[in-house]
């Protein structure tokens, strides 16, 4: 039962970061975190995690390799957040309701929170390098 849970949870995971690969959101995070739970389960697939998680460091590296990118990022969080607001408030818009807008809503807090792992990671790593 544990197996058929953890696989299922894996798919789905797996499955919705790759949407969210091409949609708003932390989608190579998520296909990450879906390979992890499945390589638990299945042990051939720990080849594909550490290229992921490879990809998926130098992404939230390069999201911090300058003020603009820092803004532009901070920026299309709160892009996300607000839109989600407005998907959830107007009812004329496409998927208009809280499901779509509570969905973007947390993209962009994922975001927001990320990039901030993102600059303290950095920071840190530049601090070691410089020996302070």
């Amino acid at each position: 039962m544990k197996r058929i849970l953890l696989t299922v949870a894996g798919v789905l995971i797996l499955a919705i970061g790759i949407v969210l690969l091409v949609l708003p959101g932390p989608g190579l995070l998520l296909v990450l975190a879906g390979l992890l739970i499945l390589a638990s389960e299945f042990p051939k697939l720990e080849r594909y995690v550490d290229p992921v998680r490879d990809r998926a460091m130098k992404a939230a590296e390069d999201s911090v390799s300058s003020p603009l990118r820092i803004t532009g990022s901070v920026l299309a969080g709160l892009a996300l957040i607000a839109a989600g607001v407005v998907w959830g408030l107007v009812p004329g818009l496409p998927l208009a309701g809280w499901s779509t807008g509570t969905s973007l809503i947390l993209s962009g807090i994922v975001l927001l929170v990320l990039l901030g792992y993102s600059y303290r990671r950095v920071r840190a790593r530049r601090g070691l390098a410089s020996g302070t």
